[in-house]
């Protein structure tokens, strides 16, 4: 079993910037590829980022290249989302993510569904 714990949304202007933390208890942290989705309302949830267990590799959504980076501390157990030039369409609720998994990246991680782990979600509001 995995917690995970996020932290660090808020309202902030456009143009902005957040950074989002997710901690990570239970279960050697360098064995679970970590991702941060999002979820507006009324809408699904989506993939926005995802780092492998080593940080080797890192994967982006079209819509957060450039200005979103992910990073992770095996050490502390945490995994970071450093969001800049936020825009209002980045409102929604942040989730991070848990994937047991040593692998390449795959496609398919994009999916909520690949996932086996979940935090309670952190509110990134950003005004226009």
């Amino acid at each position: 079993q995995v917690q995970l714990v996020e932290a660090g949304g808020g309202l902030v202007q456009a143009g902005g910037s957040l950074r989002l933390s997710c901690a990570a208890s239970g279960r050697t942290f360098s064995n679970y590829a970590m991702g941060w989705f999002r979820q507006a309302p009324g809408k699904e949830r989506e993939f926005v980022v995802a780092v492998s267990g080593s940080g080797g590799w890192t994967s982006y959504a079209d819509s957060v290249k450039g200005r979103f980076t992910i990073s992770r501390d095996n050490v502390k157990s945490n995994v970071y989302l450093q969001m800049n030039s936020l825009k209002p369409e980045d409102t929604a609720v942040y989730y991070c993510a848990a994937k047991s998994w040593s692998g390449p990246w795959i496609a398919t991680m994009v999916e909520p569904s690949e996932y086996d782990y979940w935090g309670q979600g952190t509110q990134v509001t950003v005004s226009s």
